[in-house]
């Protein structure tokens, strides 16, 4: 009885182990699927504390199991604090990496790495960027600048809640607001982000009449690149903006 006991279990056992040999290779493989990283360097390098952030999309190469299906994101980098906003996303979607470089990466070198997985497939892309030594006079540069970025933004936003309500875009919109390209000359650049938009403004450090001031605007986690874009030819003339060719990457 014992014997017969031991020997149904044996039978049960190995019965088992071909089902599963078998489903093994029946089974589809994972569907390829390709990871992109925007911007693959930044304009300017950095400084610490600034938000650097950079855009994640996915697209299938494949068929396969999982093809369509959403991918999950994740990221590491050294001497920076990471976030990753929309952890999983499918091809047509944007996730946002943000890396805020500390205080002790000034004068080194951060290298990003984001991985994507799915079905047990993963795919890594690496960036890397230098953090710049802030000169001990210049620890107050990024709130005035800041400042200004804000009081240009809120010129186009006026006329924006007029002349495009579709956007969304209003006085009641909240924004968070980061330096980009600190050590760019004769045009600055400034980072905000809503909810819903992101919102890169850039003006030209000139007299009159060549003090024009730009912005362009990305839908967050649909959008990989600029939809929008406007200018006011003019800060010192208050020329109304008007609408431009959007340009075909963000800045970074």
């Amino acid at each position: 009885m014992k014997k017969n006991k031991i020997a149904l279990i044996a039978l049960v056992s190995i019965l088992g182990c071909v089902v599963a040999f078998f489903l093994y290779w029946t089974m589809p493989a994972p569907a390829p699927f390709s990871l992109q990283v925007t911007p693959e360097r930044l304009n300017g390098d950095s400084i610490p504390s600034q938000r650097c952030v950079f855009l994640v999309i996915v697209e299938d190469n494949g068929t396969g199991r999982g093809e369509g299906k959403a991918v999950t994101i994740s990221a590491t980098a050294p001497g920076s604090a990471v976030t990753v906003e929309h952890e999983t996303i499918t091809p047509g979607q944007v996730a946002e990496v943000t890396v805020i470089p500390d205080k002790g990466s000034a004068g080194s070198n951060i290298t990003v790495t984001v991985r994507g997985e799915r079905e047990g497939l993963e795919r890594t892309r690496a960036v890397t960027f230098a953090v710049l030594e802030v000169e001990p006079e210049e620890p107050g540069r990024e709130d005035e600048l800041g400042r200004y970025a804000a009081e240009i933004r809120d010129k186009f936003i006026q006329w924006l809640a007029a002349k495009h309500p579709e956007l969304g875009i209003t006085n009641e919109t909240k924004w968070t607001g980061t330096i980009v390209s600190p050590r760019w000359l004769v045009v600055s650049h400034y980072l905000f982000f809503s909810e819903d938009w992101e919102m890169h403004i850039s003006w030209h450090v000139m007299i009159p009449p060549y003090d024009w001031a730009r912005i362009d605007l990305r839908r967050r986690f649909n959008e990989s690149r600029p939809s929008h874009a406007f200018e006011i030819s003019s800060l010192k003339a208050q020329e109304e903006p008007h609408a431009i060719e959007p340009p075909e990457t963000v800045w970074r």
